[in-house]
């Protein structure tokens, strides 16, 4: 489940809560009981790494072309890269 962050526009406190996708947005504040929360908007915590994802995310510069076209296949089939019943 996700992890949102609100912050009261009354009092100003800030808080976290963990709550699913579907559920509505939290509006009373903990702190001063008052209907001022107001979700906020924050970058996710984690980054995809590991196979799976495509080679170009989160690469920069010259490390963005890893697989060029003058490169030697990964294996003799010209596929996977791992042990297959290919080689």
């Amino acid at each position: 489940m996700p992890i949102y962050e609100y912050q009261c526009q009354s009092c100003g406190h800030a808080m976290e809560a963990i709550q699913k996708m579907s559920d509505a947005p939290l509006v009373d504040c903990p702190a001063c009981e008052l209907p001022e929360l107001q979700k906020q908007i924050s970058a996710a915590g984690f980054r995809l790494k590991g196979g799976g994802w495509y080679e170009t995310d989160f690469k920069s510069g010259a490390k963005k072309n890893l697989a060029s076209s003058d490169a030697a296949p990964a294996c003799a089939s010209g596929g996977c890269g791992a042990a297959c019943a290919a080689d």
